[in-house]
């Protein structure tokens, strides 16, 4: 081997010429035979098998055509130089084996046309033509002469180098050589291949092809035992662990990986006999050697799982998580060759990071799975390396902006960007990949985690504001660990974010979060802002937001019933906040308090307000839902009832407190009286209310608050065997009001009038539907049941008039006989309260008056109709013009109620909404065009001839109305009716379809409303696409079978 690596420069670079390649190529065509019909490398298996006396003519023949044929004088003086520089290969080429010989004449060959090969590409290049193509290079093979060259070179190693493999690597002692010749043999062999593998053209199809043979040739020459190698002196031995290191490193590395798994144990399928225990050590040392090599992390890893077909194969690859995890714990365990483990994770860590950056997306997957099962491997394996090398790393960009953080900020400027967009992007993903998607909930993941929270909140909330795509994962960060942390940990986290503890830091005061140009953010340096207000309005801003951030990320949390116990830590903080209000004086207002007392007194009134506005944004976000079980009931009712203890209601905030302890007590109350099915364990949590209740029956100021309490306290000690009148009361008087509406006093009102309890005895849950209530109850009430009801839908208080209302819309729909002989009656009730102010009131009675119309329209809708079309008088002109619009609204749920039996009724609602368009009301003129259009879209092609007047009335108002509000809802005229009649516009319109197009386009150009230009813009797109599905029909291929007779 060091023979020929010496011999050849003076061969390549000599003046002397040689043989062509082709004459090479022909003489190894020779010695082979004709290659058999299909023959080609890419199907070895047809090749025919040679013979030994198929062997010994070719030889022969060839013998004959070097010695004495014109031409071959060059190749023969080559040849002969070859053999003389590896006498192994002379004697072989004169021996009586006819099966080595042909291997030694191949190999021989093969050397001769790597020297003619490497003298050709070291020789100047041939300049090209002005205009013309670089020519090939000298060296360059074509696609016939490559065909042989792999036909060689296959058997070459089939008869030169596989029957001299020890056994356990090749066929077995009894198809090799004799005993004492393997070894010399097989060093002849692999010396010459060594050899071609220098040279790229010939290197690369037989490494391609044949490296796992080369391998196993180099490791059984360098590093098997002494009896393997007879006849192979130790300095051969040497070149060959030499040669091996070499070709493992040139090599593809994934390539080298697999065919060293193959090695270190194949398949008993494939191999009869296991790798014998030094070769699996070797293969051992080996891949060890690719793993601690500059990005040997990925090719270890793209070589395991690399070796599927097609993209098929590699998408069941990266669905087999068991193999991903099965690489992640080998990267986990260090090496035995390695020096210490901090060396090898220092030196591995960053490459098990950058496989989560994997752009290919067809082994992304895997590499993600691979990259997450190593972190998660490590972390427990080695917690304190991991979180030094691993996650801190992971969450640099993170932490580099936290409020912990020390910035250097005298070397800074303003706007200097802290954390670039891709580089945040990148760390937020990761992040996703690691500790959501891996979903290992240990508690040094959470415990890193924790800090870097209030940065991705702030990231979360600035998201909500923009179009980002960093909302979706920050949002899932978020919900993880809060699903995954200790109950304690995840409400102080939660305080954290909300600015109630310090538990976790947030966003650095100095940074700012600014929007990217790929829909990402980056991390800028704030400038200082001067004026005061600015300042103040900008942090009162952030802190809304972030508050509306928190009750959206607890609104996805209460099956879990973190929002619940999050509610009740706020209304806990609340009462201790008041608490400390009350004990520190008010240095304001006391003479002679220092200016620290001053801080402090505003920090708490600060922190009080942020309390508050915690408490009512949850009221209004997450109050419907908020309580899961019977306990989190009783943790709120104990709050309120301590805080009343504590505090009773007195001065400017006393009627909100009051109305706040009766919506308790309505509660408990409520609960008590069959609202929730109660078990004995339910009696058990609620009986830790007894000594509040019994403290606010002595202490409160108020008498039937007190004898509610003591009231309320006898019916859970008996497990509600015995409860007074008053509990009845008080929880109607709870679901006759709505939580965040007026709740009557425990100490001023008269119950609550029978009417209340029928319309909301089917309230059963805080965050049942509005509408879906009083439905239950009463199928077929009596007449004074009914009386009374009327009477509730005149209440003064708007949740029992709503309720009221409710109730007898569904009354209406289940026909009753009472409501259906007093219909008149009903409409009279229901259009009343469609004039009033609240909108739960004015909702239902809309939704009443509806279905009554649905359900009785003949005697209904003229009615309707007649007050849509004449305001009443006595009003005026502005709540006449709102009335009418509410109407309109009940018109157009009655068309859809009534689905195709409105066109019945089609001319007197088009002549309604068509006086409508011309009143002298701009909102009640741009109602009636809405309303018309949807109308329109319902009728379809049942417009018939009223499409005339329609199409005139909408082009004038879209051309002449002076607001822009009504010329855009007759744009939308046209829209809805293009809609509506879909395929059927030809049929329909053909009459106005031009004046319509002429309008949209006249629109379209001279409009100065944008909105309006969108909606002239959109009916052309419908019209376009209608026209177009009429001219250019989409063709079907049909096939009509006829049966004759």
């Amino acid at each position: 081997m060091a023979a020929l690596t010496e011999s050849a420069p003076d061969m390549a670079g000599g003046a002397q010429p040689g043989p062509e390649p082709a004459r090479v190529l022909e003489a190894l065509e020779l010695l082979l035979g004709p290659p058999a019909d299909g023959d080609s490398a890419a199907e070895p298996s047809k090749e025919r098998a040679l013979c030994p006396e198929t062997l010994r003519r070719n030889a022969a023949a060839l013998e004959e055509r070097l010695s004495g044929a014109a031409g071959w004088a060059a190749l023969r003086q080559l040849r002969t130089a070859v053999l003389s520089r590896a006498p192994a290969l002379a004697a072989g080429v004169a021996g009586p084996e006819p099966g080595w010989a042909a291997a030694c004449g191949l190999l021989a060959l093969l050397l001769c046309l790597k020297e003619r090969l490497a003298a050709l590409a070291a020789a100047p290049a041939v300049p090209a033509a002005p205009g013309a193509p670089p020519p090939p290079g000298a060296d360059t093979l074509s696609v016939g002469q490559e065909r042989a060259l792999r036909r060689a070179l296959r058997a070459a190693v089939g008869l030169g180098l596989l029957p001299h493999l020890p056994p356990g690597l090749g066929p077995g002692p009894a198809l090799g050589p004799p005993p004492g010749s393997r070894g010399a043999r097989l060093f002849a062999a692999v010396a010459a291949l060594v050899e071609l593998a220098r040279l790229p053209a010939l290197g690369a199809p037989l490494l391609a092809r044949h490296l796992r043979l080369l391998l196993c040739g180099l490791c059984a020459l360098g590093h098997g035992p002494a009896a393997l190698c007879q006849g192979v002196s130790d300095a051969e031995r040497a070149q060959c662990r030499e040669a091996l290191g070499d070709i493992l490193d040139r090599v593809y590395q994934p390539l080298a990986v697999q065919e060293l798994l193959v090695l270190q144990g194949q398949p008993k399928q494939r191999c009869p006999g296991a790798a014998p225990g030094w070769l699996r050590r070797l293969c051992g040392h080996l891949l060890s050697e690719r793993l601690l090599r500059p990005s040997g992390v990925q090719a270890v890893v793209r070589g395991v799982l690399e070796g599927t077909d097609g993209g098929a194969g590699a998408e069941a690859a990266a669905l087999d998580w068991r193999k991903c995890d099965a690489v992640g714990k080998i990267l986990a365990a260090c090496p035995q060759q390695c020096l210490s483990l901090e060396d090898y994770y220092r030196q591995v860590c960053p490459q098990i990071l950058d496989l989560l950056h994997v752009q290919d997306k067809v082994s992304a997957r895997q590499f993600q799975r691979v990259a997450t099962s190593t972190v998660l491997s490590m972390a427990r394996e080695q917690p304190q390396l991991a979180e030094r090398l691993l996650l801190q790393p992971l969450l640099a960009p993170l932490r580099r902006c936290s409020e912990a953080t020390e910035l250097a900020l005298q070397d800074l400027t303003a706007g200097a960007v802290l954390v670039p967009e891709a580089e945040l992007g990148c760390c937020v993903e990761d992040v996703l990949k690691v500790f959501v998607v891996g979903n290992d909930s240990s508690s040094l993941l959470l415990g890193s985690l924790q800090p870097v929270l209030g940065v991705v909140f702030s990231l979360y909330s600035f998201a909500r504001q923009n179009v980002s795509y960093l909302r979706s994962p920050c949002q899932d960060i978020l919900l993880w660990f809060l699903e995954k942390a200790e109950r304690e940990q995840a409400l102080a986290v939660l305080g954290g974010l909300a600015g109630l503890s310090s538990h976790v830091p947030t966003l650095h005061p100095r940074c700012q979060l600014q929007v990217g140009s790929e829909g990402g953010a980056a991390v800028v340096l704030q400038e200082t802002i001067s004026d005061e207000d600015e300042a103040l309005y900008q942090k009162i801003s952030l802190e809304q937001c972030h508050v509306e951030s928190l009750v959206e990320l607890l609104s996805h949390c209460q099956k879990s019933g973190l929002a619940g116990d999050f509610f009740i830590h706020c209304l806990k903080e609340l009462t201790q906040v008041a608490a400390e209000d009350e004990e520190a004086p008010n240095p304001a207002v006391e003479p002679g308090g220092s200016l620290l007392e001053l801080e402090q007194h505003q920090a708490r009134q600060g922190r009080k307000l942020l309390v508050l506005q915690l408490v009512a944004a949850l009221c209004q976000g997450v109050s419907d839902t908020v309580f899961t079980d019977i306990e989190q009931v009783q943790q709120f009712l104990a709050a309120v009832l301590q805080r009343a203890c504590a505090h009773p209601a007195q001065g400017p905030g006393a009627a909100a407190e009051a109305q706040t302890l009766a919506m308790a007590m309505g509660l408990v109350a409520a609960v008590l009286g069959g609202a929730v099915q109660l078990k004995s364990s339910d009696f058990a949590v609620l009986k830790r209310l007894v000594p509040l209740l019994e403290e606010l029956s002595r202490s409160y100021p108020e008498p039937l608050t007190q004898e509610l309490a003591s009231d309320l306290r006898i019916a859970i000690l008996t497990h509600g065997a015995c409860s007074a009148g008053s509990l009845g009361t008080a929880a109607h008087g709870l679901m006759g009001t709505q939580p965040g509406t007026a709740a009557p006093s425990p100490a001023g009102r008269a119950p609550s009038p029978p009417a209340h309890r029928d319309s909301s005895s089917t309230g059963q849950s805080r965050g049942r539907d509005p509408g879906a209530s009083a439905a239950p109850r009463a199928h077929s009430p009596a007449p004074g049941g009914l009386q009374e009801l009327l009477e509730s839908a005149c209440d003064p208080q708007p949740p029992a008039r709503a309720a009221a209302l409710r109730h007898l819309a569904s009354l209406v729909t289940q026909r009753d006989p009472e409501a259906v002989r007093l219909q008149e009656k009903l409409l009279q009730v229901f259009l009343e309260n469609v004039q009033h102010e609240d909108a739960f009131v004015y909702l239902s009675a809309i939704q009443g008056v509806a279905l009554l119309s649905s359900e009785y329209p003949e005697r209904i809708l003229p009615v309707l109709l007649a007050q849509y079309e004449r305001p009443a008088q006595g009003k005026e002109d502005t709540m006449a013009a709102v009335t009418r619009m509410k109407l309109g609204e009940v018109l157009m749920r009655v068309t859809r109620a009534l689905g195709d039996m409105v066109f019945r009724h089609r001319e007197p609602l088009i002549r309604a909404f068509l006086r409508g368009a011309r009143d002298p009301d701009g909102a009640l003129r741009a109602s009636s065009l809405s309303n018309l259009g949807e109308l329109c879209q319902h009728l379809g092609f049942q417009l018939g001839s009223i499409i005339h007047e329609v199409t005139c009335c909408v082009t004038a108002i879209a051309r002449t109305d002076p607001e822009a509000e009504v010329r855009r809802a007759a744009v939308h005229v046209v829209v809805l009716l293009l809609r509506g009649l879909s395929e059927k516009v030809t049929e329909v319109l053909r009459d106005v379809l031009r004046d319509l197009y002429r309008l949209l386009k006249h629109v379209a150009t001279a409009e100065r409303d944008a909105a309006t230009v969108l909606h002239a813009q959109l009916a052309l797109e419908e019209l376009d696409a209608a026209m177009r599905r009429v001219l250019f029909p989409p063709q079907t291929l049909e096939k009509k079978i006829v049966v004759l007779p």
